[in-house]
C-alpha cells in the first residue's frame, strides 16, 4: 500500500468518525472523504473495493451525497459507467453544509417554536409559563446559530477575507515545520 494510499485511508475512516458533527451518515462520509482524495473519482464498483462496502450501502452513501448537493455522477464517454465525483472546492463544500443543515434543522426549529410561543402567550397557568420560558431560550439559542449561519452564507467577513484565503494559510502554516 502506497503512503497515499495509507493516508487515504486513514483520512477516510476519520471523516466517518466525524459524520454526525455535520448531520450526515458515517457510511456517505467516508465515500465523501475517498471520492475527494481521488483525482477523478470512482466508479460504484471502485467504491466497493475502496471501501469495503457492499453495494446497496455504496448506493445509499451517493444518493445521501447526491442529495446534500456534495457528489455528482458523470457518465463516462462511451459506456454505461457512471463515476462519482465530489465537491473539492472547500469553501463550497462547508457552504453546502451549512445550507444545507439550517434548512434541515434550524429552520424547523424556528419554524415550529415560533407558531407555538404565541399560543402558549395568553396562558397564565404556571405550566404554560414554564415551557413557554423554556420554548424562548431555545428559540434564542437557535436564532443566534441561524443568524450566524446566515451572514457566513452571505458572506460577510468570511467573503472579504474568503474562506478559500483562510484555507490557504492554513496550508500553507500547516507545511511549515514545528
Amino acid at each position: 500500500m502506497s503512503n497515499a494510499d495509507q493516508v487515504r485511508a486513514e483520512f477516510t475512516e476519520l471523516w466517518g468518525q466525524l459524520a454526525s458533527f455535520w448531520g450526515i451518515s458515517p457510511a456517505a462520509a467516508r465515500a465523501f472523504a475517498h471520492l475527494f482524495t481521488l483525482e477523478e473519482g470512482a466508479t460504484a464498483q471502485e467504491l466497493r473495493e475502496g471501501l469495503a462496502m457492499s453495494a446497496g450501502a455504496v448506493s445509499t452513501a451517493t444518493r445521501e451525497l447526491r442529495e446534500w448537493g456534495l457528489a455528482a455522477p458523470v457518465r463516462q464517454p462511451r459506456s454505461r459507467q457512471v463515476q462519482w465525483r465530489v465537491e473539492t472546492d472547500v469553501e463550497r463544500v462547508v457552504r453546502t453544509i451549512v445550507a444545507t443543515r439550517k434548512r434541515r434543522e434550524w429552520d424547523p426549529i424556528l419554524e415550529h417554536v415560533d407558531r407555538w410561543l404565541p399560543e402558549l402567550s395568553g396562558s397564565k397557568d404556571a405550566e404554560s409559563v414554564h415551557v413557554r420560558e423554556r420554548l424562548e431560550t431555545v428559540r434564542a439559542i437557535v436564532k443566534v446559530a441561524d443568524d450566524m449561519a446566515q451572514a457566513f452564507l452571505r458572506g460577510g467577513v468570511v467573503e472579504k477575507l474568503g474562506l478559500s484565503l483562510l484555507v490557504k494559510a492554513t496550508k500553507r502554516r500547516a507545511k511549515r515545520p514545528s
